[in-house]
């Protein structure tokens, strides 16, 4: 006599399906969904993601890249960032794009973008950012800025 395995009727697994089917969206999404035999991920947009110059960069700026412009040009380039064009910005951001990258800063990260591009520009600039056409610029910082010798000061000489 030949056995003949069993069968087994899976009525179960069309209903559970049903059922996962039936949830609302917003429940489905805040579920973590598996990526991996042992890894699983929440279905939202990482913190880099929504804020782009928070993504962590690590750059060694090649020889090529001889002006701290060109290191930003560098840095933006991935970021769907750009810097913003030269009638927007004075004349105090050219010279600050003109100069020479600095030894120290030819190697920066592991750092958010926001940083890197701060360190670039040192103390007496300050970052500015235009989320909406995806645009970065720098300003020179009022404490930075040489103080005038007012009329007063003048007149006690």
């Amino acid at each position: 006599m030949i056995d003949r395995p069993k069968r087994h009727s899976f009525t179960v697994l069309p209903c559970a399906l049903a059922v996962l089917c039936a949830l609302p969206l917003s429940v489905a999404a805040t579920q973590e969904v598996q990526v991996g035999r042992y890894s699983s991920v929440r279905p939202v947009p990482t913190a880099e993601q929504i804020n782009l110059l928070s993504a962590l960069v690590t750059v060694r700026f090649p020889e090529t890249v001889a002006t701290v412009g060109q290191a930003v040009d560098h840095l933006l380039g991935p970021s769907g960032y750009r810097l913003a064009p030269d009638s927007v910005a004075g004349p105090q951001r050219a010279a600050l794009l003109a100069l020479s990258l600095p030894e120290p800063h030819r190697s920066l990260g592991p750092m958010p973008l926001r940083t890197a591009l701060e360190t670039l520009a040192g103390p007496a600039f300050r970052l500015v950012e235009d989320p909406v056409h995806r645009l970065v610029s720098f300003e020179r910082c009022e404490s930075s800025l040489p103080v005038r010798p007012t009329a007063a000061s003048d007149e006690t000489r």
